[in-house]
């Protein structure tokens, strides 16, 4: 009786890790396939890129080939870049522009792809960067240097943040074709980094930085433009002008005790260096 209870036990706890087993590949197979989803490419290396480039080297909006990616991605998954076209397709307001029997098919592509998760994760993830430039705007005031920030997947309204305005843009304004050399840059391994622009008289020196996101790759950038001739042509005329920029770039709001030198550099601040390149004994 002992020997068949014993058997009985064996194959029990045999099915059970067999069955364990089984969920486990299963389970391990679902999120590989989810995986491979999420892997496809991005919405801009397609021929229906819902973006041309105009006559003033603007993108604008292409309703025509945003109907032709939803009939696309109604049939073919590809969980990335279908994605990016809702993305796209919120904020151009498509549900004003599409006929009734279209709207019915970017209504299911939508809920195919979880379309309200998307445009929720994307605003939340640069507010982030919206604070940050926000910021560091504020720090720079009245001195020529602008900062901004582009929201990428909607190229033809992407100013979302702008401080120090020394360009003339404003808020809601689209980009160029920023968004093509960025991700063609990326791809170079190149970065946007003290660049010289020159248009017409004016004359910039500029920085910008992409945003990343895993899932849809470049969302956005922050872009960080000196008015060049504003510093050579105004402030360093006039010793009025220099003594006001250099007022702007000192001042302060608050004071706060606190110390953010280094060990070494606290001593010598204690002894007397005023300055990072102060030399003392």
């Amino acid at each position: 009786m002992n020997e068949l209870g014993n058997s009985f036990l064996i194959h029990l706890i045999a099915d059970i890790l067999v069955s364990l087993l089984v969920f486990a590949i299963g389970f391990l197979w679902g999120k590989w396939r989810e995986r491979q989803k999420l892997r496809g490419k991005n919405i801009e290396e397609y021929d229906f890129y819902p973006f041309n480039i105009n006559r003033d080297n603007v993108p604008e909006f292409s309703i025509k080939d945003f109907r032709l990616g939803i009939h696309y991605f109604l049939k073919n998954i590809n969980f990335t870049a279908a994605r990016q076209l809702i993305f796209i397709g919120e904020q151009n307001n498509v549900r004003a522009q599409l006929e009734h029997t279209e709207l019915k098919e970017y209504e299911k592509l939508f809920a195919k792809y979880d379309g309200k998760k998307i445009t929720d994760d994307s605003n939340d993830y640069l507010d982030n960067y919206q604070r940050i430039v926000r910021l560091i705007g504020r720090t720079f005031q009245d001195m020529g240097i602008e900062i901004l920030l582009h929201n990428l997947m909607n190229p033809s309204r992407s100013i979302e943040c702008l401080e120090n305005t020394c360009t003339g843009r404003h808020l809601h304004d689209g980009t160029t074709s920023l968004v093509i050399d960025l991700k063609r840059r990326r791809l170079l391994n190149e970065d946007k980094l003290n660049y010289e622009l020159n248009i017409g008289a004016r004359k910039f020196k500029c920085t910008t930085i992409p945003i990343i996101r895993k899932e849809y790759g470049i969302v956005g950038a922050v872009c960080i433009n000196i008015d060049v001739n504003y510093i050579t042509d105004y402030v360093l005329k006039s010793q009025e002008h220099l003594e006001s920029f250099f007022h702007n770039y000192c001042k302060t709001d608050m004071k706060l005790e606190e110390n953010i030198l280094s060990k070494e550099d606290y001593q010598k601040a204690l002894k007397g260096m005023k300055y990072w390149k102060e030399e003392i004994k």
